[in-house]
């Protein structure tokens, strides 16, 4: 009796169809997501929060980034105008210390952009499709890429890239702001002519501003040369509809 329970358990288990979905799981998770008969899975929607919140984390960490660069930058040119006797290279040290914020910031990007493109996959391939399964799916792959990327977290995009994005939506105008600070105090805050007014010590004014528009050409080639962007669903473009 015994041997003939333990082979109807076997075979029950070779024919459970359960076991056969279980190897090859579809890809279409999302179908009839939202239908009333049907929620999302306890597991998934858990998995959704948890990356929402991680995002939500980082995202924090690159405001509070750019918080601390406007309110160093604001104080270094108010001390700059404070007295026609304070130096104007001052706002030149304003310039470094804003590129220090700016790498700092484009290195948490780069994680920020892990935990996003965790997010969007989501969105895309389950809720996006639940709520509207005639679009498809974004990528029918999507489980496995997913997968692979929890089990190898990665940054998906170059350092470059990052610094790129930071100076676009953040760091290009304040770097504009400064230099503009920067010419006013050398020429109207200053009597001599504004290439001997940019001397900084030994070094001559002419070999400052050089120095100024190099690196300002440089971070301007970095931010505006036609490239293929990595970022997962960064919003570079608007889509706007006429509302009747």
């Amino acid at each position: 009796m015994t041997g003939e329970s333990a082979d109807k358990s076997s075979e029950e288990r070779n024919t459970d169809p359960s076991a056969e979905e279980a190897t090859d799981a579809s890809p279409y998770v999302g179908t009839g997501l939202l239908d009333e008969a049907m929620g999302p899975s306890s597991a998934m929607a858990h998995l959704y929060r948890g990356e929402i919140h991680r995002m939500k984390l980082w995202r924090e960490r690159l405001d509070k980034t750019t918080n601390w660069a406007v309110v160093v930058i604001a104080a270094i040119v108010t001390w700059a105008f404070s007295s026609p006797d304070n130096p104007h290279y001052i706002i030149l040290i304003g310039v470094a210390t804003l590129v220090v914020f700016l790498l700092i910031e484009a290195r948490r990007y780069r994680g920020y952009d892990i935990w996003r493109t965790r997010v969007r996959t989501i969105q895309e391939n389950v809720w996006a499709y639940g709520l509207d399964p005639d679009g498809g799916l974004a990528d029918e792959a999507w489980r496995q890429h997913l997968g692979e990327d929890y089990r190898t977290p990665t940054v998906k995009i170059t350092a470059e890239e990052a610094v790129a994005h930071r100076l676009r939506r953040v760091y290009l105008p304040l770097f504009v702001v400064l230099l503009a600070a920067w010419l006013v105090r050398i020429t109207v805050f200053s009597p001599r002519d504004w290439i001997g007014a940019a001397a900084v010590g030994m070094v001559p004014g002419a070999v400052v501003v050089g120095v100024v528009a190099a690196c300002y050409v440089v971070g301007a080639v970095v931010a505006l040369r036609p490239r293929t962007w990595h970022a997962e669903a960064e919003l570079r473009t608007e889509d706007l509809r006429k509302r009747r």
